[in-house]
């Protein structure tokens, strides 16, 4: 079947949504409502009578449109109600608009393709925990610094809170790592209070908080559930929870609350080494997905944008509003 390019006015909300719950990939970041959140906007790509979709958030500034990844949003790319073939996949990057000359875009763990001739492929990863064990037996599998961390919290007095609201977090995060960090637009963080909010509507969020024993937030945690799969959306800490073991305390209330249910913990990240290491102390798994780097710009700019080799890219970087 042939696969269309849609504006967003022209797409049917219901049916991509209906494809978006019934993929065999399917995860709560492809939902329309979702990406409505997050986006500056976004059209799709959709084959068929939306069998398979795949969403395409998009800006343009000084004339150049772009394709390029939300914040919030971890993976994207092709989701599907039947197993995709590397044919699939690559019909769907092929059909891509020539219009977007530079594209910058996660695909799922389920979208694998190679290097291509036209495009580039960098691998990500993220860290995934089955609930579907006994707390003890997950508890066992926690490393022995998470254990020493959470014994640690245990005698500094910290009690946790549930039903939280988003803001005192996010200000948490701002206040601390958001202030070395400088990747996040307030435009980005206010979606994201919108998008809690929405999501505790929906009955999807789960948003847990500690408090020292003077009653001071210290660490808090944004978690959404969907498609079996429980993501840890956004959290923020400051010094007295790394200094207490605050956020190992945390976790370790959450998976235990959620112990022996049929979910997957997607701790969404990190390629942070120390990140990385953190959330695999849980037991948790390495899983894969890729980024797809697309540049389709005019030679000279191609040229000047191809020598940024580390961080965002140059072109992200100039076109950021």
């Amino acid at each position: 079947m042939s696969i269309r390019y849609l504006k967003l006015h022209d797409i049917d909300f219901e049916k991509w949504d209906k494809c978006i719950d019934n993929a065999f990939n399917g995860i709560i970041y492809g939902y329309s409502w979702y990406l409505n959140k997050t986006s500056h906007y976004w059209d799709g790509l959709i084959e068929g009578d939306y069998e398979s979709v795949m969403p395409l958030p998009c800006k343009k500034k000084m004339g150049i449109n772009y394709i390029y990844q939300p914040a919030f949003v971890q993976q994207l790319g092709v989701f599907s109600i039947k197993p995709i073939t590397d044919k699939l996949l690559s019909d769907f990057i092929e059909a891509i608009p020539e219009k977007f000359k530079y594209i910058e875009y996660n695909l799922n763990i389920s979208n694998n393709i190679p290097h291509g001739k036209n495009y580039k492929v960098i691998t990500n990863q993220t860290f995934e925990l089955s609930l579907n064990e006994k707390y003890e037996t997950l508890k066992g599998n926690y490393s022995n610094n998470i254990k020493r961390n959470i014994k640690k919290a245990e005698k500094s007095n910290l009690f946790i809170t549930y039903n939280s609201a988003p803001e005192p977090i996010i200000q948490l995060f701002q206040k601390n790592k958001g202030k070395t960090l400088g990747t996040v637009s307030k435009k980005e963080y206010d979606n994201l209070k919108h998008l809690s909010y929405y999501c505790l509507h929906k009955g999807i969020t789960q948003i847990h908080s500690v408090y020292s024993d003077m009653n001071s937030l210290c660490a808090g945690m944004i978690m959404v559930r969907s498609h079996r799969r429980i993501i840890f959306l956004f959290s923020g800490a400051d010094e007295k929870a790394r200094k207490t073991g605050a956020m190992s305390l945390l976790i370790d209330d959450f998976i235990r609350k959620n112990s022996g249910l049929p979910y997957i913990l997607d701790f969404e990240g990190s390629n942070h080494p120390g990140t990385a290491k953190f959330y695999k102390s849980f037991g948790s798994v390495k899983r894969t997905y890729q980024r797809l780097k697309i540049n389709r710009l005019p030679w000279i700019l191609k040229s000047i944008f191809s020598i940024y080799k580390t961080g965002k890219s140059l072109f992200l970087r100039f076109v950021k509003t």
